[in-house]
């Protein structure tokens, strides 16, 4: 949301004096960006006052709510200053305490007794740290973890202050009166902070570099992933066999228990338990082969 679509919401219109008032100005032509801070907050309670009494959506209802937002800019300002050197584009961060800048205003009243610029900031601020948290993290972690990789930040600059080393993980969470398992925890929710891109060129002065990209150098290929597909199917036909059936399989190829074993579990020979489960593989290897043929 720019600015210019901000102070065009409602247009030029008459004030209520009939002196025309241009887009966010205040009578007399005089620009609502360019009132001082100190005399913004009297002129800010004259026009909560006047949008009180007027009706929502009207050209003059719209008049004061723009003007109460371009006078109040500054606020927004000031608040965005205490995030310059994040790595974002102020005007981003701007433009999103503005958000926070237009919510307030239509929640202020000022029965609360409270002076309004007490009032935005915390809903400006509230905006600006929702826009890092929700885009600035390569990998979304909990909201609880984000505010624990602060602390631990804070709390590791100044243990290697003290220490003229790194900290330990047992003295950042005495430090941090957290368990060890927290801190570890947060250590490793902070990795999603930043990414690297797959396609990143490596450089370097080795031969082994060259054209490479990380993608080259780390990962396995994982020849377990073959299998799924082969469980899938296998599944419902181990569903379709008989209760007996099952539990030769079980003994066989999870309790790992010899056919002499499991005969003696069923009361019969080791040749017949051998029949049986050839039998049984050989009926899951039709089906299996039956489904890969269909598909």
């Amino acid at each position: 949301m720019s600015t210019a679509v901000i102070r065009s919401e409602a247009g030029p219109v008459e004030d209520t004096a009939g002196t025309s008032a241009g887009e966010g100005g205040l009578p007399g032509g005089v620009d609502a960006r360019s009132v001082a801070p100190r005399d913004a907050r009297e002129l800010s309670r004259q026009f909560f006052k006047r949008l009180a009494e007027l009706e929502e959506g009207t050209p003059e209802y719209q008049y004061a709510r723009n003007t109460l937002i371009e006078m109040n800019m500054s606020l927004v300002r000031f608040a965005a200053g205490r995030f310059r050197g994040r790595g974002d584009d102020m005007e981003d961060i701007v433009q999103t305490g503005m958000i926070g800048l237009i919510k307030a205003i239509d929640r202020f009243e000022l029965s609360r007794e409270v002076e309004f610029t007490s009032f935005a900031l915390p809903y400006i601020v509230g905006e600006i740290k929702r826009f890092f948290r929700d885009t600035t993290w390569a990998v979304h972690v909990p909201r609880r973890l984000q505010e624990l990789r602060v602390e631990l930040a804070k709390a590791r600059d100044e243990l290697a202050g003290r220490l003229d080393r790194e900290p330990t993980v047992a003295e950042l969470a005495t430090l941090m009166n957290l368990s060890e398992n927290e801190v570890v925890e947060a250590q490793i929710a902070a990795n999603g902070y930043n990414s690297s891109s797959l396609d990143a060129a490596l450089t370097g002065d080795g031969p082994e570099h060259g054209e490479a990209v990380l993608a080259d150098f780390i990962g396995v290929e994982e020849h377990g992933l073959r299998l799924v597909e082969d469980f899938q199917s296998l599944a419902p036909l181990m569903a379709d066999l008989g209760e007996r059936d099952r539990r030769i399989l079980h003994l066989r190829f999870v309790e790992e228990a010899t056919q002499a074993e499991i005969g003696a579990q069923l009361g019969c020979s080791q040749m017949h338990v051998s029949r049986l489960i050839k039998r049984i593989i050989t009926r899951l290897r039709e089906g299996m082969l039956g489904e890969l043929d269909y598909a």
